[in-house]
């Protein structure tokens, strides 16, 4: 039997998703909480892979097991063994031709920035942070250059392993809620670094140090020196994966700030 399963996880303490030597990630936690409940070794794949310090608020795994438990078993079961920063918000028996990985055919992403002189105690972590003030309309005018299929070189990490810079963004969009600056980035898929580099770059139209139309002639260069910085970790959110209707895969409803 396959299981799709949705998962949040506060990224901070965790090395990324993937399951590596000697460090802790949110795959091997989640796998040894799975495990338990299977009593038997359980392997997931996922939707997207995260890097350190990244967060999902509906990261999507499917695991195989021939073990029947209740669906409870699979949620509440789960979460008593995980950690605080982690927990399973809903589960589904899925068809064994869904592939979290390989049956998405969009991703969503969204890039929070405290935007405020001083820096807040409070919210610490789990959101970027930038004392400068920021321009949203000039950030969510640049960003209409990047909707479409383009080539990211500019915009992904050197040591990005991916085949192809081809991508298609399906939307980017820059708002504003207070002091929040919010950057939502729907695509069929991502390279490596790409939404923080997007939001690096955008930060430098939004700060008046580029005009709009820098971003464009960035993405054209192909060329990574070019573009902005590479924005924390720490403000970037899985928020959502897209599905065919056929699988019924549930949607996550969270507060305006994470998934307006």
């Amino acid at each position: 039997m396959r299981y799709a399963l949705g998962v949040e996880y506060d990224g901070s303490r965790y090395y990324g998703w993937q399951r590596q030597k000697n460090v802790v990630s949110v795959q091997q936690t989640l796998e040894q909480a799975l495990s338990k409940i299977a009593d038997e070794p359980i392997e997931v794949v996922c939707a997207g892979r995260t890097d350190t310090g990244v967060n999902a608020t509906n990261q999507i795994v499917h695991f195989d097991t021939e073990k029947i438990r209740k669906d409870v078993a699979w949620t509440l079961g789960v979460n008593t063994n995980l950690p605080k920063d982690i927990a399973v918000s809903w589960v589904k028996q899925v068809p064994e031709e869904f592939h979290a990985r390989f049956s998405a055919t969009a991703r969503n992403y969204r890039y929070i920035i405290y935007n405020n002189p001083l820096r807040s105690a409070i919210l610490s972590h789990g959101l970027s942070f930038c004392h400068y003030e920021l321009d949203e309309n000039l950030m969510h005018q640049a960003a209409q250059y990047l909707v479409g299929q383009h080539d990211f070189t500019s915009f992904r990490t050197v040591h990005c392993q991916s085949h192809s810079p081809v991508r298609t963004l399906l939307h980017c969009d820059v708002t504003r809620q207070g002091n929040y600056l919010i950057i939502d980035v729907k695509g069929n898929a991502f390279l490596h670094h790409m939404v923080r580099n997007i939001a690096g770059s955008l930060m430098k139209v939004g700060q008046q140090l580029q005009p709009v139309s820098w971003i464009k002639e960035v993405l054209a260069a192909k060329n990574r020196c070019l573009a902005g910085i590479t924005a924390p970790a720490a403000g970037l959110y899985f928020v959502d994966v897209d599905y065919p209707e056929e699988f019924k895969i549930p949607k996550r409803q969270l507060g305006p700030l994470f998934l307006g």
